[in-house]
């Protein structure tokens, strides 16, 4: 296993609707950690490179209506 972290910039702000998505990204399977930091305007993700690369850590947020850009 190798771990990796990887920021993402939010295309938004996360609100009452987008936190609760995080935790759905999280059950991604090779997504180890997600971090928010107190601005709410990023995330810091810590998955295994052995099982994800940066796109497919993208699409998992995407998918489940994050919208986020790789910084």
């Amino acid at each position: 296993m190798t771990k990796v972290q990887i920021r993402f910039r939010l295309q938004r702000p996360l609100d009452d609707i987008l936190l609760p998505r995080v935790a759905e990204a999280r059950s991604f399977y090779g997504i180890s950690s997600i971090t928010v930091p107190q601005s709410m305007d990023q995330l810091l993700v810590e998955y295994d490179a052995s099982r994800l690369g940066p796109a497919e850590v993208q699409s998992a947020f995407e998918g489940v209506g994050i919208p986020v850009e790789r910084m």
